[in-house]
């Protein structure tokens, strides 16, 4: 009789991660904090080294239909940009390692680089590496991101107490709305020649997933201000699942509120557009890459003056849990609803 089998999707990414990587103890002084946060934390000298990676999958991850591969090649960076500077760090360096099928050609590669190239000029980043190899299933993006930061800089997930003040940057939200269009209109476009998408006053939330940005802006106006989050993640999987991150591996509870959601007035009107409920869209879209973080009820005044930052909640005892605070003052246990790799119904 064969032993019983765990289906992947039963445990969905994370957990199968802390599964498949329980049985490995740190063995290096130099490795300060392995798997679990958005980027690991290498010590050496007086500087930590942060080092990040993404796999991005054509058919799970991207669909290039409609995604053009320069913005790929963009957003393939960004994304790794970002899990640095939710570090509070600076990226500095990546690899690149391509799997690519025989239906691209040496200008597709070009295309997909242009847009690596001009994210590496924006943020300061060095290309310094990589690999390629054939693939029968599609194009496949590995991209390891090394950056930088003052070991008393650096911010995990970990260091979220009582009393502070949950914070979001930018609007949630977009990114998924920008999604739900694109799939939308080719959709509609399928099997009609000359067709074209209906994108006009839209522009913002198409941005928003074909090219999104990471928040170097912020971290920058924190450091600015002497702010130094007691913790912090980028919102890539969907503001729930941040949420329930950082309270578990600080080991609190939080209530956030409804009405102090940012919401862009264009994801409000696709979501309209979509019947979709609003909420529900920017608390589990994902590929917001903004920064979620948590900071000393001291830095109120400061935070208030903040531009691009919004005040969302606060940190509680963990045996309170973690709840949405509807706009009628009820409350809605938070639950990670977000992107799962692993579900059939999160795939593009």
């Amino acid at each position: 009789m064969e032993d019983s089998q765990t289906e992947i999707s039963s445990l969905g990414e994370f957990g199968l991660i802390d599964r498949l990587t329980k049985e490995f103890p740190l063995k290096n002084e130099s490795t300060k904090k392995g798997v679990g946060d958005d980027a690991a934390i290498l010590r050496y000298g007086d500087k930590d080294v942060l080092v990040t990676t993404d796999l991005l999958l054509e058919g799970i991850h991207f669909d290039l239909r409609y995604v053009p591969l320069k913005h790929l090649g963009y957003k393939a960076a960004i994304v790794n940009f970002s899990d640095v500077y939710a570090m509070n760090g600076t990226p500095r360096q990546i690899t690149v390692s391509l799997g690519v099928s025989s239906r691209f050609t040496v200008e597709h590669l070009e295309q997909l680089y242009s847009g690596i190239r001009l994210a590496c000029e924006l943020y300061g980043v060095d290309l310094v590496g990589g690999d390629t190899s054939a693939s029968v299933t599609g194009l496949v993006i590995s991209i390891t991101c090394l950056g930088e930061g003052r070991p008393e800089d650096v911010v995990t997930r970990t260091g979220a107490k009582p009393t502070d003040i949950i914070c979001v940057s930018g609007d949630l939200g977009a990114a998924f709305m920008g999604l739900q269009l694109l799939e939308r209109e080719n959709a509609v476009a399928a099997g009609q020649k000359d067709f074209q998408p209906d994108f006009a006053g839209k522009e913002y939330i198409l941005e928003r997933q074909l090219k999104p940005e990471a928040r170097r802006d912020i971290v920058e106006a924190l450091r600015k201000e002497g702010i130094k989050p007691t913790s912090m993640i980028d919102v890539s999987d969907g503001l729930s699942s941040e949420l329930l991150h950082i309270c578990k591996d600080s080991g609190v509870g939080c209530r956030v509120y409804e009405d102090r959601i940012p919401i862009d007035y264009q994801t409000a009107l696709m979501a309209e557009e979509f019947n979709m409920n609003l909420v529900t869209a920017a608390m589990n879209g994902g590929e917001d890459y903004e920064l979620l973080f948590t900071v000393p009820i001291t830095d109120n005044e400061k935070i208030e003056k903040m531009k691009g930052v919004t005040m969302i909640g606060y940190v509680t005892e963990p045996q309170l849990g973690a709840a949405l605070v509807t706009r009628d003052g009820g409350e809605i246990p938070i639950k990670a609803q977000g992107w799962n790799a692993f579900r059939e119904d999160s795939q593009n």
